[in-house]
């Protein structure tokens, strides 16, 4: 095992191209972000290791979520410096990647400064030192770790195609269920229900938040009364259709679950609960997110984009929803909570192989030299 400098194994480029205003193109051109970008022009071909420059958060918060592999032709944003191996007997640059990428946290991160634009610099990069195993073994670890990357991306696409399909299939019966059957308002089978409260200086509140494009609720941080100040709170309990008044239109749609117990939200959220003996929470959902759902709701939030675009209130317990029978919508939300099952079995499934890959990098990619 042999310790280098990068500067001395390495050439070090800085990328020229802004990531914003390069004019797309044949060529890949690597940024920050996971997804590369193209350019009309290239820069760099060569097989190189991109370190982005910049912090991955920002905010005075140190950290790095990605370094890039690239070979061939490329262009590199002016955020990133490429690493190129000088002498491709001594280093090869898919096995340096693997190397820096499963480090970056002990080499790049520690050496990051500044306040609110925290960032790395090239001189830092060149200087840090690594171990080398001889070619041979790199190019064998190096196949070892393809081999098993090319299985998890392999695990990946089955993840996406039986996601692809479990979600047509419950969109087919869903159609199929809203066929020819009468209407009703939101007022009538889902009133809106709010439960306002007194706000009490010592106690904490802890907040519910909605992710757009029906990716369920999330838990924000805990508020203690004496910091909400003016702020309106309502509680919201297991089995309220929550709406974002913001962001309805794209699909800020949730149902709040058990865990949900106990949580609080602001004015802008809205509250409905559904009369039992005429609909169901998760089929309201699961309709107000299909392409003629989030139509309308988009018509009952009027203005421009973002946070001018507000559902409002009258409009929402006007709208006109189908009701099937409550038994069909019985068997729809168990369909749809068996898809939901096997769809996450299979993200569980691909994300425990990726913690397996950590652990396998780790025993087979030396440590800092």
């Amino acid at each position: 095992m042999q310790v280098f400098r990068i500067q001395d194994l390495c050439q070090v480029v800085r990328g020229k191209y802004p990531a914003l205003k390069t004019e797309p193109g044949e060529y890949p051109m690597v940024v920050t972000a996971a997804k590369r970008r193209t350019a009309s022009s290239y820069q760099l071909d060569a097989a190189a290791v991109c370190i982005p420059l910049i912090s991955s958060t920002g905010h005075g918060h140190a950290s790095m979520h990605r370094v890039h592999y690239q070979d061939g032709k490329f262009a590199l944003a002016n955020l990133l410096v490429a690493l190129i191996p000088k002498d491709k007997h001594l280093c090869d640059a898919k096995y340096l990647y693997y190397l820096l990428n499963a480090r970056k946290k002990d080499y790049f991160v520690p050496l990051m400064s500044g306040t609110a634009n925290v960032s790395l610099r090239e001189k830092d990069i060149a200087d840090v030192t690594i171990a080398l195993p001889s070619l041979a073994e790199q190019q064998q670890i190096t196949r070892e770790i393809d081999s098993y990357v090319a299985r998890i991306e392999e695990a990946g696409l089955l993840h996406q195609a039986i996601e692809r399909e479990a979600r047509a299939m419950t969109a087919s019966a869903l159609h199929r269920m809203v066929s020819n059957v009468p209407s009703r308002t939101m007022r009538e089978v889902a009133p809106i229900v709010r439960r306002p409260v007194d706000i009490d200086s010592s106690f904490e509140y802890l907040e519910l938040g909605i992710r757009s494009f029906g990716n369920g609720t999330f838990h924000k941080p805990g508020l203690m009364g004496s910091v909400v100040g003016s702020k309106r709170l309502f509680r919201i309990e297991p089995g309220d259709l929550i709406f974002s008044n913001v962001f309805a239109w794209e699909g800020a749609v949730a149902v709040a679950g058990a865990d949900d117990a106990g949580r609080y939200g602001s004015h802008r959220f809205i509250t409905c609960v559904p009369q039992p003996a005429l609909v169901r929470a998760e089929f309201l959902k699961a309709y107000f997110l299909t392409s003629r759902g989030l139509e309308i709701l988009g018509k009952a939030s009027p203005g421009g984009a973002g946070r001018n675009r507000t559902l409002g209130v009258e409009a929402l317990q006007e709208i006109q929803v189908p009701v099937p029978e409550i038994g069909n919508q019985d068997w729809f939300v168990q369909l749809q909570a068996g898809m939901d099952e096997l769809v996450g079995l299979q993200r569980r499934s691909c994300q425990e192989l990726q913690g397996l890959l950590t652990v396998f990098l780790n025993k087979i990619l030396p440590g800092m030299s």
